[in-house]
Formats: structure tokens, C-alpha cells, sequence
């Protein structure tokens, strides 16, 4: 596809002042939508709600950058105004794919009001919520996957009537002041960085209030010993992050008073589906009581191996996880029960293994036997990088295996799965952050005709937990009125 060229602004900084002042505007309208509305905003699948307008504006460089067109603040502002006048259902409309669908057909003459008529049709006067009742979760594990869940939840609770971050499962430290501490923990990170919020600590009532909700802090050492109703909490679903569950018989002990549901964030045993969303997510089922959520690797690697099978094949393969150091190891060398981990994390390279290739045939059955894996750990505390070197059934080219990767990133069901980046300068830091399963590196991949190399970026943690969370919603039954309605 040949790029787009829009003739350059005779004055720069002005271009930019007046391109910043429409996103300045963008924001309370944004947040009008959402926290009133429980509208959702995208930019070509990238949030657009509490963010500033720096970001707001890179975000309009982003798809400038990977889709070859010139779209700009001067197109986005007046969609997004247009979208505010409507009285709209609860739905995600991506703005950016929005303007670019009205560019597309404004051949036909049709008013920008009229088009947004047209296309929003279904949920103008709808007053149909994306799930009857809110629904009740709680956290059981604070650790770093636990932080981040709660993070994710509380920034997407808008208006209060999808999922509601109610409480959080813990030991009892052994400290005084033990739910300060956790608290600090949640504002400051050394990784993610400060929570964008507050956190208000109300100690006698073993409750944080975070931007505004309320979430009780319950102790216990095991979940038989928890009834869920002493607490107003209802039907709730719990995210074990502890790990130490991971069969049937021992997750289904979560299964107490006021909780319904159990969602484990580590790969399951027994006949527990392991869902990648994106992928076989459809096996979220409304009998199913305990699910999955798989692994952060299996969740990098399974949507890249799914489309490239369905259009190309895959003869087999290895995989490389090359994955940023874990709590699992010690931070100097001290006795480990697994071999090499016992060996300085935060000095060393560390061979070790990776159970992701196998996990990848329990959601990809095609590919059962035809993958193998190993990993290295390395001296860096987040950001992994898959390196998927594959036999593919026919030949192909870099450009193409590239562009089939750039639509699937941008014009897919697979969009929040898929990333892409087309930077020479990229490096794990600059995906800190990235809401994708994987991002792949376009200027790495390698092509000798059948054979292929792929380096697939990902944020083993927050990355890995949006996946989570929209497992959690599926789980939940939460539904999403989407636009534009891609064909």
C-alpha cells in the first residue's frame, strides 16, 4: 500500500499548538462518555479514555505511522463531538477506524451527522447494559499479577455497572501497619510506575478505597476459611493469583459462600480449559465454573501461531522465550529447589524450561507435537521476547508474512491479541505498558522461504493481565456493542 502524503504545514509549531488544543478538548469529552455513558473510546484498538494529550496526540502518530494515512486531530475532533450529541447505548467505538470508514465512503455524500446516524443506528436511545447486574470480583493473591488486575479494574470501572473490584484475599503479614504497606505497594511500582489514582487507606475497617471504590482487604489462610456474604459480596468471581491451586479439587475450594466462579492466572491441570483470549475464548461457556487463564508466554505466542496457520501452515517449529527474571528466582545465589534458578537473577543469563510450547497444543490441537521450547531468563524485570522459528507449509517473503501481520494487528479479532511495531529503535523498556498479548517486531523478521523467524515483544505482566481481564469479563457474561462493524 502506498503511503498517503499530506502537504507539510507551512508552520509547524503551529499545526502542532492547534492539534493540541483539539485534544485538550478530546479529554472531558472522553471521560463524559465514559464515566456517564459507558461508552468506550479507541484509537485503532488503544484506549483513549484517561489518557493526557501527549498521549492522546501519539496515538494519532501511531496510526499515521503504521497505517500509511494522514489522519489527525483535525478529523477525530469533530467525529468524537458528533458521537457526544447522540444519546448512545453502553459500547466501544473506535474513533480512529471510524473517521477512516467515513473518509473511505464520503463519496456518497453523506453528512458527517448522517454517517454517524447510519452507523451507530442499533445504540441510539439503548439503554441495554453490557451485563444486568454488576458484577462482584475478588482478588485472591496481592503479588504482581494481583497489583496489576487491580489496576486494570479499577481504571475500567466507568460508570459501575461491569465488573466491581470488591475484595482482596490475603495472608496476614507479619508487620504492624500491614495494609499500609500493601497500599504502597499498589500506588508506586518500580516497574509500571505510580498508580494514576489515589489510594485512601481506612485501617480499622481493613478496607482501601481505591479511586472511589471501596475494596475490603479480607485475611485468611486458605479459602475454606472465608464466607463471602459477611462481606455484602454476592455471585462473585475469584482470581486465584497465587499459583498454589491449579487442578479442579483444589481451586473448587474457592468456591465458597458469595463466590460462584475461579479464574486462576497460571496454566491449570486436569480437564480445566487453558483460554487464550482471542483464540478459544468461545470455551468460556456459562456452565463452566473454574477456567484458566493460561500463561504469560502461552498468551505472547498462541494468536501469532493461529493466524499463521490458518493462512500459511506450520510444519513445526521451536520457540525461544528469552523472559525477564521472575520472584520465582533469587535475587543472589542462594539453595533453589529448580536447577540453575538458585543462580543470581539479576546477574545472570539462566537456561531453564518453558512448559509454553506444549500449552500451545491444548489450545492449538493442530500443533500438538510439532512445537518444542526452551527459555532464558534474563537480567531485566520485565518484558519478555518470544523468537518463533517456524517451517511454514508454502513460501512466502518478508513483505508479506509483515503485511499479513500489520492487518491482523490492526484489522483483525485478533487486534487486542496482536501488536506491531515497524521501529529500527525498539527495545524491551519501550513496551512497558503494552495492553497486546505480543508485539511483533516487523524490522526482525526473517524469511528463507519456508522457513521464518518472528521476535514477538511482550509484557509478561501488565500485558498478560489485560488478557486476564478480558477473560474475566467473557467469564462474567459481559457484552460490548462494537463500532465500526468491520466486514
Amino acid at each position: 500500500m502506498e503511503e498517503q502524503q499530506r502537504p507539510l504545514p507551512d508552520d509547524f509549531f503551529k499545526d502542532w499548538k492547534e492539534r493540541e488544543a483539539l485534544a485538550e478538548g478530546m479529554i472531558p469529552i472522553i471521560g463524559n462518555l465514559y464515566r456517564k455513558h459507558n461508552i468506550s473510546t479507541y484509537m485503532y484498538g488503544n484506549s483513549m479514555v484517561n489518557k493526557s494529550v501527549t498521549d492522546l496526540m501519539k496515538e494519532h502518530r501511531f496510526v499515521r505511522q503504521v497505517e500509511h494515512n494522514e489522519l489527525s486531530e483535525f478529523d477525530t475532533y469533530p467525529m468524537l463531538e458528533g458521537i457526544s450529541k447522540l444519546k448512545l447505548g453502553p459500547a466501544h467505538i473506535d474513533l480512529g477506524k471510524l473517521v477512516v470508514k467515513y473518509q473511505k465512503s464520503n463519496g456518497n455524500g453523506s453528512s458527517l451527522s448522517d454517517f454517524l446516524a447510519a452507523e451507530l443506528d442499533e445504540i441510539i436511545g439503548s439503554d441495554i447494559k453490557p451485563l444486568p447486574e454488576p458484577q462482584d470480583v475478588v482478588l485472591y493473591g496481592f503479588g504482581r499479577i494481583g497489583r496489576l488486575i487491580a489496576r486494570i479494574l479499577v481504571d475500567k470501572t466507568g460508570g459501575g455497572d461491569v465488573l466491581r473490584l470488591r475484595a482482596i484475599v490475603i495472608r496476614k503479614g507479619k508487620l504492624d501497619h500491614d495494609l499500609e504497606k500493601r497500599a504502597a505497594l499498589l500506588r508506586r511500582d518500580s516497574v509500571h510506575g505510580p498508580f494514576k489514582g489515589t489510594v485512601r487507606v481506612l485501617e480499622e475497617e481493613n478496607t482501601l478505597v481505591i479511586n472511589g471504590n471501596p475494596v475490603k482487604v479480607i485475611y485468611a489462610n486458605s479459602p475454606e476459611e472465608i464466607d463471602y456474604n459477611d462481606y455484602g459480596i454476592s455471585n462473585a468471581l475469584v482470581v486465584d493469583n497465587t499459583g498454589v491451586w491449579k487442578d479442579t479439587a483444589g481451586l473448587s475450594g474457592h468456591l465458597r459462600p458469595g463466590a460462584s466462579k475461579v479464574l486462576l492466572t497460571a496454566p491449570a491441570g486436569d480437564d480445566i480449559p487453558n483460554i487464550v483470549y482471542g483464540v478459544n475464548h468461545d470455551q468460556i461457556t456459562p456452565d463452566r465454573k473454574i477456567i484458566s487463564a493460561a500463561s504469560c508466554t502461552t498468551n505472547a505466542i498462541v494468536p501469532v501461531l493461529k493466524c499463521l496457520l490458518d493462512e500459511f501452515g506450520i510444519g513445526g517449529g521451536h520457540v525461544e522465550t528469552v523472559h525477564a527474571y521472575t520472584n520465582d528466582q533469587n535475587l543472589i545465589d542462594n539453595y533453589h529447589k529448580g536447577g540453575r534458578r538458585g543462580r543470581s537473577a539479576a546477574l545472570n543469563m539462566v537456561l531453564t524450561s518453558t512448559g509454553a510450547a506444549k500449552a500451545v497444543a491444548k489450545v492449538i490441537p493442530e500443533l500438538k507435537g510439532k512445537l518444542t521450547g526452551n527459555a532464558i531468563r534474563v537480567p531485566t524485570p520485565n518484558v519478555s521476547m518470544a523468537i518463533l522459528n517456524l517451517q511454514l507449509a508454502r513460501d512466502t517473503t518478508v513483505e508479506e508474512l509483515n503485511e499479513f501481520l500489520r492487518q491482523k494487528a490492526l484489522h483483525s479479532d485478533l487486534q487486542q491479541q496482536i501488536g506491531y511495531t515497524i521501529s529500527t529503535e525498539a527495545v524491551s523498556t519501550d513496551f512497558v505498558g503494552s495492553r497486546q498479548a505480543c508485539v511483533i517486531d516487523a524490522q526482525a523478521t526473517i524469511v528463507e522461504g519456508r522457513s521464518c523467524v518472528l521476535y514477538c515483544w511482550y509484557d509478561n505482566e501488565f500485558g498478560y493481565s489485560c488478557q486476564v481481564v478480558r477473560c474475566l469479563e467473557k467469564f462474567a457474561g459481559v457484552v460490548w456493542p462494537s463500532y465500526p462493524q468491520e466486514a
